[in-house]
């Protein structure tokens, strides 16, 4: 059995070196955590402002009154959420700053695909709702690693304002699942 498992590491490793290449840093990498908060605090700041413009169409979309009312709070707590990064760069001492979320378009645009590709009713609904819960899971990461970088760079008041939005992202993510399990999935078929 020891003999098995050496010879399919060994085997991994051999094509791990073969086919894997470093990536080379571009020139204005990031060099220390301090650069790295930063700049993913400019990539979730985007995040959110797109998401700000997503949502209202979300809500268009929706035939339930329950999710309706989901995405209504949700795009209030999404204008929270920028605010609160807003003041991250503030008390970074650094002008508020965008840069684009990749993977927040990527979630975007499945999301208006979902919407492109269902007709209108529970079956919708149910796609936004998955599409929403994608987003927030990107979100609660988001929010969780940024919140480990302010608490051992010591930007309290960052992290107060990450963990108070991390916790908001959380409880919208349980708050579908409510939504799609109280029988709007059953609705769907």
């Amino acid at each position: 059995m020891e003999t098995k498992t050496a010879t399919k590491k060994a085997s991994v490793q051999k094509t791990t070196a073969k086919t894997a290449a470093k990536t080379p840093a571009k020139k204005n990498a990031s060099k220390q955590l301090k650069d790295l908060f930063e700049d993913s605090l400019k990539d979730i700041y985007w995040a959110e402002k797109a998401l700000l413009k997503a949502l209202p169409k979300m809500h268009k979309n929706a035939t339930d009154e329950k999710l309706k009312a989901g995405i209504e709070k949700h795009i209030t707590e999404t204008e929270m959420h920028v605010e609160r990064l807003e003041a991250c760069f503030t008390a970074l001492g650094k002008k508020a700053q965008a840069k684009k979320c990749d993977a927040m378009q990527g979630l975007l645009d499945e999301g208006k695909s979902i919407m492109e590709e269902t007709e209108p009713g529970a079956v919708r609904d149910v796609g936004i709702i998955g599409a929403a819960q994608k987003v927030e899971h990107y979100e609660i990461a988001t929010y969780g690693t940024l919140a480990a970088y302010a608490k051992v760079l010591k930007e309290d008041e960052c992290l107060k304002n990450l963990l108070d939005t991390l916790n908001e992202e959380k409880k919208c993510d349980e708050l579908l699942t409510k939504i799609a399990d109280t029988a709007l999935n059953s609705k769907a078929m």
